[in-house]
């Protein structure tokens, strides 16, 4: 009987899916993060099968020779940003670094990888009076203002990502501890403290608004839509941009935003480092050094904006 010879395409295809196996249920990666890994690992493999190169015979050259193309761009496709670079080429060293580990190939092309260095870009903060504004924002007594009020609240209290306010449910929240568990990336759990204010709203929504929102059906999630249904992500960012919009806030406004926001005034405040970690949930606390940086610029603009002798020469 023929052998018949194995693609490029096909090798690459079964050892992409036992790697994103690995991570998902070993590593407990998000689904948006595997999405990205089996995009770049898809995108690499179509670039061996053009050079006619199998994955496990990959040597530094053509990994080095695909990021030089998707540096370089085409008439297609503009050339790749940095940050992108570095991403892909993350993907690249867990995937042949999970290869060698599993003893399928015995040395690591990805040794000596480079990509650009990525430029750290600050994010977009609130200050304590526009945060006050925005909070302000939902005005009435109806059902909706009485949830985007309370929605406002938590996520600024606790710095909640997007997809971790939707997916609140109501046992997941101890308004007497003031408390909150939330869930992050790959699955994670954290428990978050919940400030008064916040609290207030959260009570006020569950005893005045989510009822009439809700009504007769059974719903287990915290935040719902006008018809009783779980919020999603899109409904979720309406809400932001509606109330952002009416106070002038709306072209720097994000959901997003008000979880800078909650980091950078903890900072400010005095937070230490890891215990903003802990309530960020970030799995390194290099992720929370961003807002170091932050304070600082934000303390520098003070003080040249404040102190008489700030832009003298201090010969």
């Amino acid at each position: 009987m023929a052998v018949v010879p194995v693609s490029p395409q096909d090798s690459m295809s079964g050892h992409v899916l036992d790697f994103l196996a690995y991570l998902e249920f070993e590593r407990g990666l998000s689904r948006n993060t595997l999405e990205a890994y089996r995009s770049d690992l898809l995108q690499f493999g179509a670039f061996l099968g053009r050079a006619g190169v199998n994955v496990l015979e990959a040597r530094h050259a053509e990994l080095a020779g695909w990021m030089d193309e998707l540096a370089a761009g085409s008439a297609e496709k503009a050339p790749a940003a940095p940050a992108t670079l570095q991403r892909k080429a993350a993907c690249l060293r867990s995937f042949y670094r999970h290869l060698r580990r599993d003893g399928i190939i015995e040395h690591d092309p990805t040794a000596d990888l480079r990509s650009p260095r990525k430029s750290q870009k600050l994010p977009q903060v609130l200050t304590r009076d526009e945060v006050a504004m925005l909070l302000r924002a939902p005005s009435g007594n109806d059902a909706a203002a009485l949830r985007d009020r309370a929605l406002l609240e938590l996520m600024y209290a606790c710095g909640l990502r997007a997809s971790e306010a939707i997916d609140l449910e109501l046992a997941d929240i101890d308004l007497t501890a003031g408390a909150l568990r939330a869930r992050g990336k790959g699955a994670k759990e954290r428990m978050v403290p919940v400030g008064r204010e916040a609290v207030a709203a959260v009570k006020l929504y569950l005893r005045s608004g989510r009822p009439q929102l809700v009504g007769l059906r059974e719903e287990r999630h915290l935040f719902v839509n006008r018809r009783g249904g779980r919020l999603t992500r899109q409904g979720l960012y309406k809400v932001v941009q509606r109330h952002a919009k009416a106070v002038g806030l709306d072209d720097r406004m994000s959901p997003h935003t008000l979880r800078h926001t909650f980091a950078t005034h903890l900072l400010a405040g005095g937070c230490d480092l890891r215990s903003l970690q802990e309530m960020l949930g970030h799995a390194d606390i290099a992720t929370t050094q961003i807002y170091t940086h932050l304070s600082a610029e934000r303390l520098k603009d003070v003080y040249f904006r404040a102190h008489p002798r700030a832009t003298q020469d201090q010969a």
